[in-house]
């Protein structure tokens, strides 16, 4: 009998995935596996969780739960011979719309898992942290920052009140960026380094990158007034800010990203204070796609 580890966040989606684990075991278990069932109380005892799978050489490690949930995995799967699979419950879910898995089927995306179809995808790596989808450093993050301090409302309310909060004050920041030793200096409104095209549900802010062709996309929203901030941002869901001319995109493997008082975030994570130098770590991690 096959061993499958399952690592589930039950806080993830407001308490999705408690009652999503418990669809995804029974499915796992009915088709033959032997279900190893993990739950860390908090983010290092589920990252020792997952690195003891990869320590056991456990074949598949599936995560029930959000971008966060994953970014966590990831950092002990990197570079390893165990697979990821997924079955989406947080509430952005980037990740999994990278993948094209199912976002709103458990079921659907626990018979991925069990189809065994296997894809290696790059993960960007930071420092000594590896991330999936997007690392975002500008107005986004300082929204981040400031939503994190807040303890009211909560959800994407927060969220809003927090952009709102920061576009009263906000001013372009001075960037000094390098693209494969090619070096950038303006200021911008934000700059982002994608593994992916999406980050914050679906912003598909480096339209057009893809998660396996050992390239970083980075894209820089350069100085634009306030309202004109506020009209282009709804284009971030379909990609056409694109073709806003106030729009920048550079293409390479290793990126390297400074600018004063800016904290970096990467799969809704928060990473580190800028300077970060981003690499490209081609085929880093396998993974189950349908």
């Amino acid at each position: 009998m096959t061993v499958i580890a399952v690592l589930t966040n039950p806080t993830s989606g407001k308490g999705r995935g408690g009652r999503i684990g418990d669809v995804v075991h029974s499915r796992l278990s009915d088709t033959g596996y032997q279900v190893r069932a993990l739950q860390g109380r908090d983010g290092d005892e589920a990252l020792d969780l997952a690195r003891q799978c990869v320590e056991d050489q456990v074949e598949t490690l599936v995560v029930i739960g959000g971008d966060g949930m994953v970014h966590l995995a990831v950092q002990a799967l990197a570079g390893s011979q165990t697979r990821l699979g997924l079955v989406p419950a947080g509430t952005g879910n980037d990740v999994a719309r990278a993948l094209g898995l199912p976002r709103k089927d458990a079921e659907a995306a626990t018979d991925v898992i069990i189809g065994g179809k296997e894809r290696a995808i790059d993960l960007a790596k930071a420092g000594h942290k590896y991330y999936v989808t997007v690392l975002a450093a500008g107005f986004d993050a300082i929204v981040n920052e400031r939503a994190n301090e807040m303890t009211w409302p909560k959800g994407q309310m927060r969220y809003n009140l927090a952009t709102l909060a920061e576009l009263r004050t906000f001013s372009p920041i001075p960037y000094v960026i390098e693209v494969d030793g090619e070096q950038q200096r303006f200021e911008a409104m934000m700059v982002a380094v994608g593994n992916s095209e999406s980050f914050g549900g679906g912003m598909r802010i480096t339209e057009g990158a893809v998660i396996d062709d050992g390239i970083l996309d980075v894209v820089a929203i350069m100085p634009m007034s306030k309202l004109e901030l506020i009209r282009t941002f709804p284009k971030l869901f379909s990609g056409t800010h694109v073709q806003h001319p106030k729009y920048r995109h550079w293409a390479g493997k290793v990126v390297t990203v400074a600018a004063p008082g800016i904290t970096a975030y990467a799969d809704g994570e928060r990473m580190s204070a800028l300077p970060l130098t981003v690499e490209v770590a081609p085929a880093a991690l396998r993974v189950l796609v349908p």
